[in-house]
């Protein structure tokens, strides 16, 4: 409902919405939960700890950005490409995960999947990563990354 002056760029202002440019800003434990940032730049950008269950994040540009400790719970992730992202100990139960790619990702050391859609097509690539990744247990969600795969 905001209304921007005429011709103000306010994807470059910082704001937090759909198709913000955020790459590389500092969003550690902020509270993202239920905001559309469909088709966001957020490359490089530290979101450790934040809460981003229930966003809406379809098409959002994360490459190399930090998501340790992240709470993607039920977030919609359709089409996210997670390459080289950190997401250890990333909470993604419940979350939407369709023709999203999470092979390249830095880690999945600790992240629970349990109950996410969408996994069908990437499950055997994230069951081959090293067994320190998937072997790890998350003590917020009483699972290991492998078991949460296999649910």
């Amino acid at each position: 409902m905001t209304i921007w002056p005429d011709n103000y760029e306010y994807r470059d202002s910082g704001a937090v919405g759909p198709k913000a440019k955020l790459s590389g800003h500092f969003l550690n434990s902020a509270d993202l939960s239920g905001m559309d940032l469909s088709g966001s730049l957020l490359m490089g950008a530290y979101l450790s700890g934040a809460d981003l269950s229930g966003a809406c994040l379809r098409g959002v540009r994360l490459a190399g950005a930090d998501l340790r400790h992240a709470v993607l719970r039920g977030a919609l992730c359709e089409g996210v490409r997670f390459s080289g992202c950190q997401l250890d100990y990333a909470d993604f139960r419940w979350a939407s995960l369709t023709d999203a790619d999470l092979s390249a990702a830095e880690s999945i050391r600790g992240s629970d999947f349990t109950s996410s859609s969408g996994l069908d097509s990437i499950r055997e690539t994230l069951i081959g990563r090293p067994f320190q990744e998937l072997d790890c247990w998350n003590p917020l969600t009483r699972h290991t990354t492998r078991d949460s795969l296999m649910t």
